[in-house]
């Protein structure tokens, strides 16, 4: 643990797990999307759904779709930029069993027809832990960069996308794998130390095996 961990982060009030946390979650679902979203579903459970609107969670989770960071002034006014912009949004209320209770479910639109699904907690001083990614159980915390990787589950998928990133001098922390089913889409979650370049992340998203390769820098 960290002083920062302690002390929480710069950010717009009220609540460290209600609007931090929020804001982060909404920005991995906007990195998530590589498109402009122009429809929000967001599913809350638990304490999220219950003071969603009191605490400001709403307008937090909105802000970090839109890529708000958690200490942005337009936080506050972040629902009625959407409504400018053009962003349908929606919130329901739902039950998510076994669920952290600050847990929310976003469903991503996007201008050119892309979509996405995440699902995450705000678990704590702005930390957040995504759990689900497109149906998918993922977990990674934002805290350190992270490779997120779609590819068809074959042999060979996984060490052509590890020996790529060794042979290129990045250092992987963690590495997880969540497939829908055997031979079916699976998701690579590599949390690495310092920074990917977007040439080599142009050069990952060339591998055979994968389908869809996303940077998302430490939050």
């Amino acid at each position: 643990m960290n002083v920062f961990d302690i002390i929480g982060p710069i950010m717009i009030g009220p609540s460290s797990s209600h609007t931090a946390g929020a804001v982060r979650l909404g920005r991995v679902a906007w990195k998530l999307l590589e498109d402009e979203p122009v429809r929000a579903e967001i599913e809350l459970t638990g304490s999220f759904a219950r003071t969603y609107r009191g605490h400001g969670t709403d307008k937090a989770l909105v802000a970090g779709i839109m890529g708000f960071d958690s200490d942005d002034e337009r936080i506050r006014r972040s629902l009625d930029i959407a409504r400018e912009k053009g962003l349908e949004l929606s919130f329901t209320e739902t039950v998510i069993p076994g669920a952290h209770p600050n847990t929310a479910r976003i469903t991503l639109g996007g201008r050119g027809g892309g979509r996405v699904q995440v699902q995450g907690a705000s678990v704590g001083g702005g930390n957040i832990l995504v759990t689900g990614v497109n149906g998918m159980a993922v977990s990674f915390t934002g805290q350190y960069s992270t490779v997120l990787v779609l590819h068809q589950d074959k042999p060979g998928a996984i060490a052509a996308v590890t020996q790529f990133m060794a042979g290129s001098g990045v250092n992987i922390g963690s590495f997880r794998l969540a497939r829908s089913r055997r031979g079916g889409e699976a998701l690579m979650t590599i949390e690495v130390d310092g920074g990917v370049s977007e040439e080599l992340m142009a050069e990952l998203r060339k591998l055979a095996p994968v389908q869809q390769a996303i940077f998302i820098p430490a939050l």
